[in-house]
């Protein structure tokens, strides 16, 4: 039994040694050149100020709900593309119906203004 997964774990060692060792290179052999633009903390597209709890822009959430609707998108699309032969007219009304709900998403992202920047 032992014998059956003895690929995987030896592919598994050669990967984690691969890792290890790329990051360490990219460590050792990268340039280190800090100043203090650099060193600054940075998060959502805006310097940080006094407060850690300060509110920020709602439409930083929209654009990402936006990537993920667009991205889930792509990815079911190509598969179903691929294989609409063999799917019929069900997979066809099943894609109909997913493509729909992406585009009342997409229509409340609209209504929201997230694609309206100021």
């Amino acid at each position: 039994m032992l014998t059956e997964y003895f690929p995987i774990l030896v592919f598994l060692g050669i990967a984690s040694v691969m890792a290890v060792g790329l990051i360490a290179a990219g460590g050792i052999l990268g340039p280190r050149r800090p100043n203090s633009e650099k060193l600054s903390p940075y998060e959502c597209g805006f310097e940080a100020f006094e407060d850690s709890r300060m509110q920020f822009d709602v439409r930083y959430y929209l654009v990402a709900i936006l990537f993920i609707i667009f991205d889930l998108e792509i990815a079911f699309l190509f598969p179903w593309a691929v294989a609409l032969d063999s799917l019929g007219m069900t997979g066809l009304i099943a894609m109909a119906i997913f493509l729909a709900v992406l585009v009342i998403g997409f229509i409340c992202e609209w209504k929201k203004g997230a694609l309206e920047w100021e």
